[in-house]
C-alpha cells in the first residue's frame, strides 16, 4: 500500500500558492472554500478547461441531496480487488503503522475539518459500499464536508439523516464492503474520467463534481464573482432601458466596460 510521503505530495503540487498541511497537502484557504460554494459547474470548468484542463468533471452520480453543494480538499484513496498475498502486506503494514479496524477506518482516521473523502472504489456496489451509519457519522464529525464515493454506501436512511452531509456514490446495497484491499491513500486516483490529486478542491453540485486544482482555486472564485456581478450590472442596465438586449447579450462594447467599471466601485466594499 502506498501512504503517499510530504515529499512526494509536494512534488506532485509545485503549482500550489497556498501553505500546506503537514502531509504535505495543499491547504487552500477556508475564505477561498466558502467563495467556492456560489460557483457554478460551468463557471469552474471554464477556467479549467482554458488552461488545458479537459478531465476534471465526472458526472452521473446518485447524489443524496441534490439541494446541497459539496466543498473541501480532497483526501484520495483507492481500493483494488482482493488479492491475498497482497492484502497480507497491506495488513501487516497497516498493523506496522497502528491502524485501527477496517481499512476503509483508515483512511477517515487521518481527515480533518474541511477534507472531502474521495474514493476510487472502482464503481463496485455490491460487497463495495465503504461506509454506512457509522462510518458516514465519523467522516461528518471530521469534515462537516461529505463524501464521494465510486463505489457504493449502506444504510442508507441513516446516511441519508446526517444534517448538512453531502454524499456523491454510485449506488446502495446493504452488504458490507468486502474482497478488496486498500491500495494508495493520498496519492492521484481516477474517478470517472477525472484525475484527483490529494488537496483537490472538491466541487460538487447538482450537476456532478469538478476537481480543482489548487493553483487555479483562487481563479475559480474571482471570475464566478466577476460573472455575478456582470449579470447584476447588465439586468439593472436592461431594466432602466440604458441598454438593449443585443448589446449586452454579446461582448460588450468600450462604452459598456466603462461604464461597468464605474458601477462596480460604487457595488464593491
Amino acid at each position: 500500500m502506498r501512504f503517499s510521503t510530504k515529499e512526494e505530495i509536494i512534488a506532485l503540487t509545485p503549482l500550489n500558492p497556498f501553505d500546506r498541511f503537514p502531509d504535505g497537502r495543499p491547504r487552500v484557504p477556508d475564505d477561498i472554500l466558502e467563495r467556492m460554494r456560489a460557483v457554478t459547474t460551468e463557471e469552474a470548468w471554464g477556467v479549467l478547461r482554458g488552461h488545458g484542463y479537459h478531465f476534471q468533471f465526472a458526472g452521473g452520480w446518485m447524489n443524496l441531496h441534490p439541494e446541497r453543494v459539496l466543498v473541501g480538499r480532497a483526501v484520495t484513496a483507492v481500493f483494488m480487488p482482493l488479492r491475498p498475498d497482497v492484502q497480507a502486506i497491506v495488513e501487516e503494514q497497516g498493523k506496522a503503522r497502528g491502524c485501527v479496524g477496517g481499512q476503509n477506518s483508515w483512511v477517515i482516521d487521518t481527515l480533518v475539518e474541511n477534507d472531502v473523502l474521495v474514493v476510487d472504489l472502482f464503481g463496485k456496489v455490491k460487497d463495495g459500499t465503504f461506509a454506512g451509519g457509522n462510518l458516514s457519522n465519523s467522516i461528518y464529525a471530521r469534515t462537516k464536508t461529505g463524501m464521494v464515493i465510486d463505489g457504493g454506501i449502506r444504510d442508507l436512511q441513516q446516511v441519508y439523516a446526517i444534517p448538512d452531509f453531502a454524499v456523491f456514490c454510485r449506488g446502495v446495497d446493504p452488504t458490507a464492503i468486502a474482497n478488496v484491499t486498500l491500495m494508495g491513500l493520498n496519492v492521484p486516483i481516477r474517478i470517472g474520467e477525472a484525475t484527483v490529486l490529494p488537496g483537490d478542491v472538491v466541487l460538487g453540485t447538482r450537476e456532478g463534481l469538478i476537481f480543482i486544482p489548487p493553483h487555479l482555486a483562487q481563479e475559480v472564485v474571482e471570475k464566478s464573482e466577476d460573472i455575478r456581478l456582470r449579470d447584476q450590472f447588465g439586468f439593472q442596465r436592461l431594466r432602466e432601458g440604458k441598454y438593449t438586449p443585443g448589446e449586452i447579450d454579446r461582448q460588450w462594447s468600450a462604452e459598456i466596460e466603462a461604464d461597468f467599471a464605474e458601477w462596480k466601485r460604487h457595488h464593491i466594499t
